[in-house]
């Protein structure tokens, strides 16, 4: 796969999951801080 299709599939997935951790308060900022981490590793 292409980095920057990659790059905006997770970019993609993890503005879904913030907001679905906002409309149920499951994700504080500490864990989505985590993802945006996890994410970034597995882009560059």
């Amino acid at each position: 796969m292409n980095k920057t299709m990659t790059s905006l599939l997770a970019l993609g997935i993890g503005a879904a999951a913030y907001r679905i951790g906002k409309n149920n308060n499951l994700l504080s900022a500490r864990t989505v801080r985590k993802m945006r981490r996890r994410i970034e590793r597995a882009i560059f």
